[in-house]
């Protein structure tokens, strides 16, 4: 019989599709993975890896072998989610997924009220900017920008955040503005894609991954920024005067169909719903 600990280990190298990113997944060094790898092979009898200078590869084998840890490890993702959606009390960890800049300013900057009701109950906040599996236990609650497609999954719209083109009070640039936006990992978000119609081939002055960095830069008075609203009071930014340009992105909150009535998931979906909400265009 294989440990189980050698078959999650080798299901997140599956996943992540290295030792070091499964690694930094599981929160151990490189070296425990491949050793847990060499593990399960030599408990199955089977080898799952080429190991070849840069990089172990599976083979076929190992691509079964992955399908097969993937479908035991949904089960026991399942079977946790049965026994914690019969839990009574609002106790214990928590873990909510989001954008970085959404799950700072809409959520952790509100939590104090949560903790006061609820003094037993743990959070982890997460912020990802790609999507979250619930399925696999990545999160139990999950905020995006697109509606998730797990099929496990129970989704409600939140509503639709805005965005719209700032600058700092008193932006002495709005007739030829230089813009700061997204770098080439998010070149394919809808705000972005906007940001780049209005720019209407004007240059880039700076880019960034972080939507914050963005708008301390435009708040700086180095150029415009688009921006959700909720941000842009944050930082105390304005638009040009008569400029009414603006685009929308519905957002999601997404959790578990198997959790969505264990009383500590529940209680943070509705002090999400109750937070959040407000701040968006229904």
């Amino acid at each position: 019989m294989f440990d189980w600990e050698d078959l999650r280990h080798f299901s997140a190298f599956v996943t992540s599709g290295s030792l070091s990113a499964a690694a930094k997944k599981l929160g151990v060094d490189h070296v425990t993975v491949a050793r847990r790898i060499a593990s399960l092979e030599a408990s199955l009898q089977l080898k799952l890896v080429d190991r070849r200078p840069r990089a172990y590869v599976l083979t076929n084998e190992g691509l079964r072998a992955g399908e097969f840890a993937e479908q035991m490890l949904l089960s026991a993702f399942a079977l946790e989610h049965f026994a914690s959606a019969g839990q009574q009390e609002i106790d214990g960890q928590v873990v909510v997924a989001a954008p970085p800049a959404l799950l700072a300013s809409m959520v952790a900057a509100r939590l104090g009220e949560l903790h006061l009701r609820h003094p037993r109950l743990r959070l982890k906040l997460v912020g990802s900017k790609s999507r979250t599996s619930l399925a696999r236990r990545e999160a139990d609650i999950a905020i995006a920008l697109a509606r998730p497609t797990e099929p496990t999954l129970v989704t409600s719209l939140l509503g639709h955040l805005d965005y719209g083109l700032y600058a700092a009070p008193g932006y002495l640039g709005w007739a030829q503005p230089v813009y700061i936006g997204y770098d080439e990992s998010q070149a394919k978000s809808p705000q972005q894609r906007w940001l780049v119609e209005q720019a209407a081939g004007r240059p880039f002055v700076l880019q960034s991954n972080d939507l914050r960095i963005q708008a301390q830069a435009a708040a700086s008075g180095m150029g415009v920024a688009c921006l959700p609203v909720f941000m842009a009071q944050e930082y105390g930014l304005e638009t040009a005067e008569g400029d009414d340009r603006t685009t929308s992105i519905a957002l999601w909150l997404a959790v578990h169909e198997d959790v969505r009535a264990t009383p500590r998931i529940k209680a943070v979906c509705d002090f999400i719903v109750e937070q959040v909400r407000p701040l968006l265009r229904l």
